[in-house]
């Protein structure tokens, strides 16, 4: 049995959280850029949990911008998927299979342009959601009348545009964009691209007004793990598991949260968010990007290196590694907590680390550390090095698992090969290809020095850090220490040795 509208009679709704026919038939009201997972297991998760609560009231017209693949997969399911919740909240397992029925369709920007802007001029249109990677978020100056523009934010300008020439219903009422796009202040940059785009396409003042008194722009955070597409072996097994079988079914963490920045006028149209806590909407979302960019992200970038070092492949095997999960939890709790570059309550950061050692311990989640490797560079740049000299103002003093982790870093990026522009690392007899920008200037650095001095060349490059490292007393000192016992001793054993060390001091 294939999942789709016609089925949902055969499937026990005792074991499901099921839409009902009424959610089935409501109004369409939101209009989405982006296919993805993400957004079907965080903004669609809450729009159809508000709707099966009675409080939204309105589906998804899902618009799919890229020309790779097709629609026929939600066209043949009437766009149902399932979302297995599987994991651990405050240390108890989590497993829920929600069929979502927030979606209404799927239209190609390239064939059903006209289709999506007759959808943007009826009266029920009010919101905009995206998720087209940093990538969509770019300006092309193109014209936005006609056939479908190509870039996203062109895209949007004709919707609006068009709503405003031909709209059916009322044109004072306000329309929300949210932009989800894993980049800062992504709502804005949207906003500013368009605006880009108006002048250049000569667009009348009164729709400029318009514009500028109707739309409003959110920037926004997401946070919750939703791997892709799982592979042969488990999808047949939760076909096995649910009944049927679902061709966009996904897995997704219990943990959610998606914080929006707005004011009540954004809370009142985004009435979604009344049905789960997981999404909020505050006139500053600051300290929730803190959060994550430093607690999760900050340690999944300090950490990836060591687990890679010692030829763990995922969060979860860390968590089961006594060492790893030490360094882990100690790199989080002593060393980033206190430093986060932001004013937030302590005793609100430590609930937040222990929701993420949860997060990092999930069995059903498979998230690579080779993954986590990618742009290693650019990530311990933005996400570590203002915590680091945070640290040192407070404290004036090394914090040690940050400097392991910066040694780690080196000595994964200390390349043993170069092919074709491409640079490989030789762990426990396999070949990773080490993905980030500044591969080269490792390998030259690494070529041309060793041991210690490789350390101090790298580090003492205040322009390539964007931050004089050598004047916080003793990291580089530390860092180079700890290099060195890795390579002499092995990453595990060095690892154990910091840690003992920490006990004693």
């Amino acid at each position: 049995m294939i999942l789709s509208g016609d089925n949902l009679k055969n499937i026990d709704s005792k074991l499901f959280n099921l839409p009902e026919a009424a959610v089935m038939a409501l109004p369409e009201k939101v209009l989405q850029f982006g296919t993805g997972v993400l957004l079907r297991g965080l903004p669609d998760f809450f729009i159809d949990k508000a709707n099966k609560q009675g409080i939204f009231n309105g589906r998804v017209v899902v618009v799919k911008s890229t020309s790779k693949g097709g629609t026929a997969e939600f066209d043949a399911q009437n766009s149902l998927y399932t979302l297995c919740v599987r994991g651990i909240a405050a240390g108890q397992e989590v497993k829920e299979n929600i069929i979502s029925g927030a979606i209404s369709r799927v239209l190609a920007a390239d064939a059903h342009w006209d289709a999506i802007l007759d959808f943007a001029a009826g009266s029920d249109f009010q919101i905009i959601l995206s998720n087209t990677t940093e990538v969509g978020i770019q300006l092309l100056e193109e014209p936005v009348t006609g056939p479908a523009p190509q870039s996203f934010p062109a895209k949007v300008l004709a919707v609006l545009y068009h709503r405003f020439k031909q709209a059916t219903g009322d044109l004072a009422k306000p329309i929300v964009i949210v932009a989800t796009e894993l980049i800062p202040e992504n709502g804005t940059k949207l906003k500013n691209i368009v605006n880009q785009l108006i002048t250049f396409n000569k667009l009348e003042d009164d729709f400029t007004s318009w514009f500028s008194e109707t739309v409003i722009f959110c920037n926004s955070l997401v946070d919750r793990i939703v791997p892709g597409k799982p592979d042969a072996a488990t999808a047949a097994a939760l076909a096995e598991e649910l009944g049927y079988e679902d061709q966009l079914l996904s897995m997704a963490e219990p943990y959610r949260l998606w914080a929006i920045e707005g004011d009540e006028r954004v809370a009142e149209v985004l009435s979604f968010i009344k049905a789960d806590p997981g999404a909020i909407v505050k006139p500053d979302i600051e300290i929730y990007r803190e959060l994550k960019v430093r607690l999760l992200n900050g340690t999944h970038t300090l950490s990836c290196g060591i687990a890679m070092l010692a030829g763990v492949d995922t969060v979860r095997n860390a968590m089961v590694n006594p060492d790893l999960e030490h360094y882990i939890a100690g790199v989080m709790t002593a060393e980033i907590v206190p430093a986060i570059p932001y004013e937030i309550d302590e005793a609100e950061a430590i609930a937040f680390s222990k929701s993420v050692l949860d997060r990092f311990a999930n069995p059903y989640i498979e998230h690579l550390w080779i993954n986590i490797t990618m742009q290693y560079s650019m990530k311990l740049k933005i996400r570590i090095i203002p915590v680091l000299l945070n640290y040192y103002r407070k404290f004036n003093t090394v914090p040690e698992h940050m400097a392991f982790g910066f040694a780690a870093f080196l000595n994964f990026m200390n390349t043993d090969e170069e092919r074709d522009g491409a640079y490989f690392k030789s762990l426990a007899g396999k070949n990773y290809q080490v993905t980030d920008d500044s591969a080269a200037w490792f390998y030259k650095h690494g070529q041309e020095n060793s041991g210690t001095d490789y350390v101090s060349a790298t580090m003492k490059d205040a322009e390539f850090w964007t931050a004089d490292l050598a004047q916080l007393p003793g990291f580089i000192t530390a860092v180079a220490e700890h290099y060195a016992a890795i390579e002499e001793e092995g990453v595990i054993d060095a690892l154990a040795r910091l840690e003992r060390t920490k006990i004693n001091s």
